[in-house]
């Protein structure tokens, strides 16, 4: 009988003899039966899952998919004339052009009437809030001018971003204030889509979580507002280009930053299909000595979206990041080439990629405009061909197709 017991010590066996005897009795003592309860009551009942109470109607999520897939379309993607005034400021001022409002509305005018050779290249324009209520010569709104042209109308409605305390120079994004109504009047004035940009840098000591969990559910926040009103939301967490780190390091940011944010979309109920994605290309840091082959950036980027991109969403709309007209088209087109699956389109939304030469052609002057509006379809017709992957570099360094668009720190 006590075999059992005899690699044990004589304390060991008494405990075990005593269990016998006074286990029972705990269940005849009221205070040991509520402390009992106390501990064991979390563990009693099922735990059930949080209810996600739908939103959106079947109709509403029609809308949305249909919207996001129109701005996706084959060879389409987006003209990201969202710049603010100050940002246009510091455009208008590298070319000796005056910063005014009619400045301002001329030369967009000129992007928005192009020839129709863009049509089959731009899916959709991403507007500045004065720019969505400023008119063409004849008194025609840009959103009905656009529309009429077969694009969607977008528009950016996050406020800049500003410090986040506790971190080492990060940031958070401003603009959750007051945007329920914000997009109930941008809806009735003909936006179907918006933009909201948050920025990461990467550092020895950044991006923190912190900043990587506040900016992921910023964006939820914005994503699901937007939806709620039939405003296909783009989501946009910008890891900079800014420091000497290398592609590898890029890689494991962006996973990591893209993983938290589709984990909060998650979390806030957000209909995926109704969604774009804006994400930087895996490159290396501005300043980092190595130079990688467009082949080697497309491999590090797929993978990273592979990674962490669901493949509901319909599509992937780069920013260009502060590289060239010719960089830009350059990796799309590889990243496009990538020979691993990608189950979305991969294409652009692309600002000073698309309007650095133009802007230079213009240069302010009226009887610039045609000259302008080529230098614009030129890069419209690449940038389709890339998102094609059927872009060949013909060495094109005019205008400014071959500068750097680089810009530390970079704001809109």
């Amino acid at each position: 009988m006590l075999d059992k017991y005899s690699g044990q010590s004589a304390r060991q066996l008494s405990w075990s003899v005593a269990d016998l005897f006074f286990f029972p009795l705990l269940f005849h003592s009221p205070s040991l039966q509520g402390l009992l309860h106390f501990v064991c009551a979390p563990f009693s009942k099922k735990v059930k899952m949080p209810h996600a109470y739908p939103f959106l109607s079947p109709d509403q999520k029609k809308e949305l998919s249909d919207i996001a897939q129109r701005i996706v379309a084959p060879g389409k993607g987006i003209l990201a004339a969202d710049e603010s005034t100050g940002s246009v400021a510091k455009r208008f001022q590298s070319i000796n052009a005056e910063n005014t409002e009619e400045n301002r509305r001329l030369y967009r005018q000129l992007l928005f009437t192009a020839d129709d050779c863009i049509l089959p290249c731009i899916g959709g324009v991403i507007l500045f809030h004065e720019t969505l209520y400023q008119k063409t010569d004849d008194g025609k709104p840009f959103p009905q001018l656009i529309k009429e042209r077969g694009m969607v109308v977008g528009i950016k409605v996050d406020k800049g971003v500003v410090p986040l305390a506790g971190t080492n120079g990060e940031t958070t994004t401003q603009g959750l204030d007051g945007l329920y109504e914000r997009c109930t009047q941008y809806k009735k004035d003909g936006a179907d889509f918006a933009k909201w940009r948050c920025v990461l840098k990467i550092t020895p000591t950044t991006p923190s979580n912190l900043a990587i969990i506040e900016n992921a559910n910023v964006l939820a926040r914005y994503a699901s507002i937007c939806q709620m009103h039939g405003i296909v939301p783009i989501v946009e967490p910008e890891i900079l280009p800014d420091g000497d780190h290398d592609l590898k390091r890029c890689q494991y940011v962006t996973e990591k930053v893209l993983a938290a944010m589709y984990k909060a979309l998650s979390d806030h109920h957000v209909y995926l299909e109704g969604t774009l994605l804006k994400p930087n290309m895996v490159t290396a840091g501005h300043s980092s000595s190595h130079k990688y082959a467009p082949q080697e950036i497309a491999m590090a980027t797929v993978t990273a979206l592979r990674r962490t991109v669901p493949p509901a969403v319909p599509g992937i709309t780069f920013l260009s990041g502060g590289q060239s007209e010719e960089e830009a088209s350059i990796n799309l087109s590889a990243i496009n080439q990538c020979p691993l699956s990608k189950p979305w389109a991969l294409t652009f939304s692309y600002g000073r990629a698309l309007q650095a030469s133009a802007l230079k052609a213009w240069g302010g002057k009226k009887e610039n405009g045609k000259a302008c509006q080529e230098e614009f379809v030129k890069r419209a017709i690449n940038n389709s061909a890339a998102a094609a992957g059927k872009y060949v570099s013909k060495g094109d360094n005019a205008a400014a197709a071959g500068e750097s668009l680089f810009v530390a720190n970079h704001a809109y």
